[in-house]
């Protein structure tokens, strides 16, 4: 995500400064929409992608991953007092989505796990969390879904102020659809760069780095120690 300036910030962009720092690289952060990543990393527009990104089969196949950094819940996110906000497990959830117009950003897991468990839901895609939130906040979509840090970041705003956390976390553990965790995203070929990075992050993770920028942004540790 970015500031009122345009700047890249969240935990990503802190997880990608600690990874340029320990690898002493001068490393400039660009933004992109989500579903245009992995095409723009093999044009090799970029070197990795840092985007909270999960780890799946299909991406594997057309890039390479890091060692997961974290391990992010994923919710939805509606309004107080609506039929979704006091539903409390995963398959009735699933089936109330039916007629709902339901927000996720293009590309991501989000998205293809309700294509799969949810096909009577609305889906409404998006280039951007931001432009998924101003039509949540506005009323012209009734849920969005996706990781639990992302919605958070939206209740702590004032447009959030009428919404709440639907209370069931959905894992990678229920569907691989959703994934192995968050990595970095390297092109294939480039098997040193991933050698290194996998270094550094299990540094990082180990040293309670990756922590501390978890806790920053998200009051909770969701990082994910190498094995």
């Amino acid at each position: 995500m970015s500031d009122a300036n345009g700047n890249v910030t969240g935990f990503d962009a802190d997880v990608g400064a600690l990874l340029c720092t320990k690898l002493e690289l001068k490393c400039h952060f660009v933004v992109q929409a989500f579903d245009g990543l992995i095409p723009a990393l093999k044009a090799k527009r970029f070197d990795v992608i840092i985007s909270g990104m999960s780890i799946t089969a299909d991406r594997k196949k057309e890039i390479n991953f890091s060692v997961g950094y974290a391990e992010l819940a994923n919710m939805f996110v509606a309004p107080k007092g609506s039929d979704l906000a006091g539903v409390t497990d995963v398959d009735t959830l699933l089936k109330s989505l039916a007629g709902k117009k339901v927000g996720v950003q293009a590309g991501t897991t989000h998205a293809h796990f309700l294509e799969k468990r949810a096909p009577d839901a609305d889906l409404k895609t998006y280039d951007t969390l931001d432009q998924m939130q101003i039509d949540l906040a506005s009323g012209r979509i009734d849920a969005a879904f996706a990781d639990q840090s992302a919605l958070q970041d939206f209740l702590d705003k004032p447009d959030g102020k009428n919404f709440q956390l639907v209370g069931v976390q959905i894992k990678s553990t229920f569907d691989p659809t959703l994934g192995e965790g968050i990595g970095v995203g390297i092109a294939q070929e480039n098997t040193e760069l991933k050698a290194k990075i996998d270094k550094a992050l299990c540094a990082l993770t180990a040293d309670g780095s990756v922590g501390k920028a978890s806790q920053k942004w998200f009051k909770t540790d969701i990082s994910r120690p190498c094995n």
